[in-house]
């Protein structure tokens, strides 16, 4: 209980350095001092901020993972993936900016691969699309949900993320429906490399 505490205190303070300035401006020594901890407890949980920063971002996805199981659509599933980053707007922006980028690039496209992947498998009830072309159309909207958000983050995230989300909704709506009844009528494809 007392080691959960600590990750969480370590994790929560570091989101709050992040908010405050950017990454490459945090040391592990500000971190433990701001978290009244000493050196040795940090390394005890962490290799490095890195590490303290990819954590964060395996529990926003375990948390959105779980809670995108009931979403009723895709964009309730990715409204809730993009919650954190709305939320932490200038810690976001600053990992956007590091050399660390990757972390937030990776965070999404996960996310939205899940949210995707289950949007599809749910349309496609009753429709016999190919299992290939159910990967090739989640992959496609994963993909460009991803970039979209990275978009906005670049951007300064001026617009609000949920208006974005619930826009592109609107003018896609039905879009992956269709390309799962267009599959059926095309050959199957030996798809090798979607995955």
């Amino acid at each position: 209980m007392a080691q959960q505490y600590t990750r969480n205190m370590i994790r929560s303070v570091f989101i709050e350095m992040l908010d405050e300035r950017p990454l490459d401006e945090i040391t592990v020594t500000d971190l433990v001092g701001r978290c009244e901890i000493n050196r040795k407890t940090f390394y005890y949980y962490y290799q490095d901020l890195y590490a303290v920063l990819s954590e964060i971002f395996q529990a926003e996805l375990d948390r959105v993972l779980a809670r995108s199981v009931d979403a009723n659509s895709w964009e309730q599933g990715f409204i809730e993936a993009v919650s954190f980053a709305a939320g932490h707007k200038r810690a976001i922006y600053h990992v956007y900016h590091s050399m660390r980028r990757e972390e937030l690039e990776r965070y999404l496209y996960a996310a939205a691969g899940d949210v995707m992947t289950r949007y599809v498998e749910r349309e496609s009830e009753g429709i016999h699309a190919s299992a290939g072309d159910k990967r090739i159309i989640a992959q496609f909207y994963q993909s460009a949900l991803t970039q979209m958000v990275m978009t906005w983050v670049g951007q300064g995230m001026k617009d609000d993320a949920k208006t974005l989300i619930l826009r592109i909704g609107q003018l896609f709506d039905g879009n992956i429906r269709l390309s799962l009844e267009r599959s059926v009528k095309l050959p199957v494809m030996p798809w090798k490399g979607i995955d």
